[in-house]
């Protein structure tokens, strides 16, 4: 029996090589962008590069490459101008020039609508790509504005996305927490907004309530009430997860922390032996989930994983995020997890302390994790040790790696730790699981007036303890 499996649908990635930036790092923002776009549920058929001075003020590329990239979508390659332009017989020499210098003797392309021609391009001329299927979606590395998307949608007749949009995308569709779905709802109407144009035919003057405003003008209007009725929820939402935190203040807190699919769900699974979700794809973690240490230590220690950070990360999403990354704000110990195998770690480990410092977490104390070491040649391993002589080199795979990490988490913890006495009146048994629960018993002796126990525990636990105690 034969069965069917359904192809996904098919996209071209672009990207404008600026100065400034080199080769390397504009290859790896590439693979990144095709991860992105892999992850959104797309196959990705072509890659097309240019370098250029500055990004093309009307559609982002030259037209010869906007014909290119309209090859594999089954657009025109064309912007037609909005208006007719009149044009004196300088610029008309000047246009010819340049059409000749291109081998382009096409009449009848509107130079206005670029403010640029292809300079030295990084990816073939393909004059009719053979990869036997047409792209749905064109994804630009980079944040365009609503009309260069509108100009590339009408060349290429398919949608486009730029990184913003494609990044918000993922996140709209992964989000499952009632709070990150509200973050995320949020920040994509914040996207959404300025995007908004009128159709044909919608932009008449409303009758009735919010007369006087045409189709858009109401459409906006919705959208900034709607984002306030969401902020409304949102902040219901959060003084509930700050109730609760607040509950776990004396909990000695650890946070992974680090770039998206550097692995932190798999160590996360190791270290608490509990079923988060791990695949191999970018933000697939986008509410943080909290679980105890495992085996669990006394007192105990609470891991939490935090949605995965990335180059460009809207700006929208980390305001948005930002309760969410309190965890991180919040935590005792930041574990700082970075993929070994990928050259291009120490820039992600940059983004990663770059968002932190943003919301006030820079000085949290801090450990870092090369993490997929398994997937490293020996000799580029002994580099990495060199360089690197506090960091724990380990694979969440290997249990042994996970066990000793798990030791240096507990030894952080008790090097904060005193000695101390708790008295327990027999009329406060009820307390004695707090104790349990926030410090260790090393010893207990029961007289007439109650427990009297020696302990271990963090300052701050302590002096808690002592209070309930004594009321």
């Amino acid at each position: 029996m034969h069965t069917h499996t359904q192809e996904r649908p098919a996209a071209v990635l672009v990207s404008v090589q600026l100065p400034g930036i080199d080769h390397e790092q504009h290859a790896a923002d590439l693979a990144e962008l095709g991860r992105l776009v892999e992850t959104l549920g797309y196959d990705v058929i072509a890659t097309l590069s240019q370098r250029r001075e500055a990004l093309g003020a009307a559609a982002v590329l030259g037209r010869g490459k906007l014909r290119e990239l309209a090859a594999y979508t089954g657009g025109e390659g064309e912007l037609a101008s909005s208006a007719p332009q009149r044009k004196d017989k300088a610029r008309l020499r000047w246009e010819a020039e340049q059409r000749e210098a291109e081998g382009d003797d096409d009449e009848d392309i509107d130079a206005d609508a670029f403010d640029g021609d292809d300079l030295d391009d990084d990816a073939p001329e393909h004059d009719a790509p053979d990869t036997g299927r047409r792209a749905t979606l064109v994804a630009i590395d980079h944040d365009i504005s609503p009309s260069q998307i509108r100009n590339l949608e009408r060349a290429t007749g398919v949608q486009v996305l730029d990184r913003t949009g494609v990044i918000i995308e993922i996140f709209h569709r992964h989000a499952r927490s009632r709070e990150a779905r509200l973050q995320v709802e949020i920040a994509r109407l914040n996207y959404v907004a300025p995007r908004l144009r009128e159709t044909g035919g919608t932009s008449e003057r409303q009758r009735g309530k919010g007369a006087g405003e045409s189709a858009l003008e109401l459409d906006r209007r919705r959208i900034r009430d709607r984002i306030a009725e969401l902020k409304e929820e949102l902040t219901a939402v959060q003084r509930d997860q700050s109730t609760r935190r607040s509950l776990r203040r004396d909990a000695r807190r650890v946070a992974l922390v680090g770039y998206t699919n550097a692995g932190k769900s798999s160590l996360m699974r190791a270290l608490t032996g509990s079923e988060v979700l791990v695949a191999d794809k970018l933000f697939a973690t986008l509410d943080t989930t909290v679980r105890a240490l495992h085996p669990e230590a006394k007192p105990r220690v609470l891991v939490s994983d935090t949605v995965g950070f990335i180059k460009k990360l809207p700006h929208d999403l980390v305001a948005s995020f930002r309760s969410t990354l309190d965890e991180a704000l919040e935590a005792s110990l930041l574990l700082f997890v970075a993929d070994a195998s990928d050259p291009m770690y120490t820039e992600q480990l940059a983004v990663t302390r770059s968002v932190l410092g943003e919301i006030g977490a820079g000085d949290v104390p801090s450990l870092l994790l090369l993490n997929k070491v398994d997937r490293v040649a020996p000799e580029q391993l002994d580099a990495l040790r060199a360089l690197h002589p506090d960091a724990v080199f380990l694979s969440a795979k290997n249990p042994t790696d996970v066990a000793a990490l798990r030791d240096r988490i507990v030894a952080f913890f008790e090097a904060a730790m005193v000695d101390g006495e708790l008295l327990l009146p027999y009329g406060k048994q009820n307390l004695i699981g707090e104790i349990y629960e926030n410090a260790r018993v090393l010893e207990e002796a029961y007289d007439e007036h109650g427990g009297r126990l020696q302990v271990r525990a963090h300052p701050a636990a302590l002096e808690r303890l002592r209070s309930l105690l004594s009321r």
